[in-house]
């Protein structure tokens, strides 16, 4: 199996601040800001207290067949697009959940199926997926690449055509789950799909990511967090914890 991130060493020194981009950063932050942008994985893990899961990270932007097969084979989870929701209301997109809510107009049963919500305290964020017109089956390494390579773009000139070009060179359903990040992202959910979004802002780069949980298959549950350290030391990828972000944000 072929991993591309063997560079940077793993010393974590979160007291350690780093001019970066003319802002500080603690130094676990700076390595995944640099990672993000070199086209390299982040591993990002929410909060015992929440799913307790880690995330495998790459910037929407910068996904290449490669990455979808790593996230594939080393993550194993559901290989979704984290999207910053100014675009995603661009786009007129909503969150699943409401749309079948809106469906128990038609069939009582769906009203059923949206209520509550899940074990770890809120509604899932996710809305279509979608595959782009150029794909054939849309599940390949390739195919779904493409489809996130190309939402990146759409995403970066939302305002100058990326609405038009969604409608005509997308379809759903497709293979790529979008996530809709909450308007205030970690004032308003500590998800992996607002912590993603935040990190890529802090990056200065397009707040749409790929994102996959990674799960484990001797205990057939989420790869726990000692796990996860271990295989970022092997691989040289930077972790961050939900606490660094919260601390950045200055939120509670």
């Amino acid at each position: 199996m072929q991993h591309y991130q063997n560079d940077g060493n793993n010393q974590r020194f979160s007291n350690l601040l780093i001019r970066f981009a003319d802002k500080s950063y603690p130094l676990s932050l700076t390595e995944a800001i640099t990672a993000l942008k070199a086209g390299r994985f982040v591993l990002v893990h929410d909060d015992k207290g929440r799913e307790n899961e880690v995330d495998m990270v790459v910037a929407a932007e910068q996904v290449k067949p490669h990455h979808i097969a790593t996230m594939r084979n080393d993550a194993g989870g559901l290989v979704c697009l984290a999207i910053a929701n100014e675009i995603t209301t661009k786009l007129g997109l909503v969150y699943m959940h409401d749309m079948i809510a809106a469906m128990g107009k038609v069939n009582p049963v769906f009203s059923r199926l949206t209520g509550g919500k899940a074990a770890y305290g809120d509604k899932p964020s996710f809305s279509i997926s979608v595959n782009h017109r150029s794909t054939y089956t849309g599940i390949t390494d390739h195919d779904r690449a493409l489809t996130i390579s190309k939402m990146a773009n759409v995403c970066m000139k939302i305002d100058d055509g990326g609405v038009e070009d969604f409608a005509k060179n997308f379809f759903a359903p497709g293979h790529v789950p979008i996530l809709i990040a909450s308007k205030r992202l970690l004032r308003d959910r500590m998800g992996h799909t607002e912590l993603c979004v935040y990190l890529m802002q802090l990056a200065g780069l397009t707040p749409a990511v790929a994102i996959c949980e990674m799960m484990d298959s001797a205990t057939h549950m989420a790869l726990s967090i000692e796990a996860a350290k271990e295989y970022a030391t092997k691989f040289n990828i930077p972790l961050i914890d939900a606490s660094e972000l919260k601390a950045h944000a200055r939120v509670a």
